[in-house]
């Protein structure tokens, strides 16, 4: 039987930059382990099958890296939206899309609307609170990331676990040439996930250029090395400084890099809602801009 999918760069208005998603927009009949398989032939960070929605919302969708399913993740979720919607499944786009996500995390929803250039924007809304986990020292966060315990820094958070739906170990770094030598391997990661905390590792440095934020992010148990644009670590991130923050009322705003230093540079537009000290919303947004797409036989 033939599958259609749709492959798109996320995060992004150009081809060839942001993060690639493939899409299978109808995914019925597929079987766990045959979308565990399309995955890994695909071999990019994530790749989402689609299905009609089971709790009365607008699709369910699952999530695969090469390796295994996940309960939520960020660019998925926008480039899904972004491809339903460029392939009529919404019908004509005139003004904004309201969609709802079912997905193991909870309900993801997600607005579609059109930006000043009429390029399709999506912004997603985390499904979960943040939840905030473990730390780990400096020291053995340090040498993890191969890089120096000056390197680190502590001033608004130790290196912690934080999720919004998907758990990462966040670490902020001194500079952005400490964040450029960065290097984790799988035996690296594994080394954090037997102290308890997430081996998926999201890097910042807060940055006064252009972007607040400059990042990269590490899921090497995940088969992924590197990952350009990484939606779900940074709603992570947003919650975290956003909760860390003295305003105990505040609405959020940063625009984060990522990817650059694979060459995939990727733009995020995060936000945040913060009142009597509780993060009570977090989300985030971007381009996305399709690729190619084609039929798979299974």
């Amino acid at each position: 039987m033939d599958y259609k999918y749709f492959i798109c760069d996320v995060f992004t208005t150009q081809r060839f930059s942001g993060n690639p998603l493939a899409v299978f927009p109808n995914a019925e009949g597929l079987s766990d382990l045959e979308m565990q398989k399309i995955a890994r032939e695909f071999n990019f960070s994530e790749t989402t099958f689609v299905f009609p929605a089971e709790l009365g919302h607008t699709f369910k969708v699952r999530i695969f890296t090469p390796t295994t399913e996940l309960p939520f993740a960020g660019h998925p979720n926008i480039g899904t939206a972004f491809i339903l919607a460029q392939a009529g499944f919404f019908g004509e786009f005139i003004d904004e899309i309201s969609v709802v996500f079912e997905e193991e995390a909870g309900l993801v929803p997600v607005s579609i609307n059109r930006d000043d250039l009429s390029n399709i924007y999506c912004e997603l809304a985390a499904p979960e609170l943040l939840s905030l986990g473990k730390t780990i020292s400096v020291e053995s966060i340090a040498k993890i990331l191969n890089i120096g315990a000056s390197d680190i820094l502590t001033n608004t958070h130790l290196p912690q676990e934080s999720s919004v739906g998907l758990a990462f170990t966040i670490v902020e770094l001194a500079s952005y040439e400490a964040l450029k030598r960065v290097s984790v391997d799988a035996i690296q990661a594994l080394q954090l996930k037997n102290q308890g905390l997430p081996a998926d590792i999201l890097l910042y440095v807060q940055s006064y250029d252009d972007f607040d934020i400059r990042a990269r992010m590490f899921a090497p148990l995940d088969g992924v090395r590197e990952d350009p644009a990484t939606g779900s670590a940074n709603c992570a991130l947003v919650a975290l400084l956003s909760h860390y923050s003295a305003e105990i009322d505040g609405d959020f705003q940063w625009r984060i890099s990522q990817g650059v230093e694979m060459g995939r540079p990727s733009v995020l537009m995060g936000r945040s809602k913060k009142r009597n000290g509780q993060v009570l919303k977090v989300w985030m947004a971007g381009n996305s801009i399709l690729v190619s797409e084609g039929a798979l036989i299974v």
